[in-house]
Parts: C-alpha cells; structure tokens; sequence
C-alpha cells in the first residue's frame, strides 16, 4: 500500500478514473451493438454519429487507440449500405 500522501492521492485518482473509463468504454459498447441490432435505413443514420462521437471521445480520453476507434467507425460505416439495400 501507498504510503506517502501524494502516491495515496494517486491511487484514489487511478480509481476513479479507472470506474470513469470502464462506464464510458461499456456505455459505447453497448451502444455500438444496439447500432448493430437496427434493421431499418432511418434509425441508422439518426444514431450514427452519435455513436462515432463516442468512439472520437473514447479515442480523445485514451480509453482506446485512435486506430482501433478508426477501425470500429469503419465497419459501422460499412454497415449503412448493408442496411440500405436491405
């Protein structure tokens, strides 16, 4: 365990930003397999870019790699002509 004050603060800091990032990584998550679920054209486009704001944030926060986040937008980016042909 910690035992100056200041490696004290840090592990409270690394906590709380280790619940923070695993509520925003989950949240995303999930919201990219909701994106996935949709059938119609209309919803997809309407959720689109608020999913691809979430996966720019995760990327921004570190939470993720730019490339991996770059890699999850384009095959949800694939996935709109799929959707549309249907």
């Amino acid at each position: 365990m910690a035992n100056h004050k200041a490696t004290k603060k840090d592990v409270r800091q690394a906590a709380k930003r280790r619940d923070r990032n695993r509520y925003y990584g989950k949240t995303t998550r999930n919201a990219i397999r909701d994106i996935k679920e949709i059938t119609e054209p209309g919803a997809f486009t309407e959720k689109m870019p608020d999913v691809v704001s979430m996966i720019d944030k995760l990327a921004k926060r570190g939470v993720i790699h730019k490339n991996k986040a770059s890699n999850l937008k384009r095959k949800l980016a694939k996935k709109v002509p799929a959707t549309k042909a249907a």
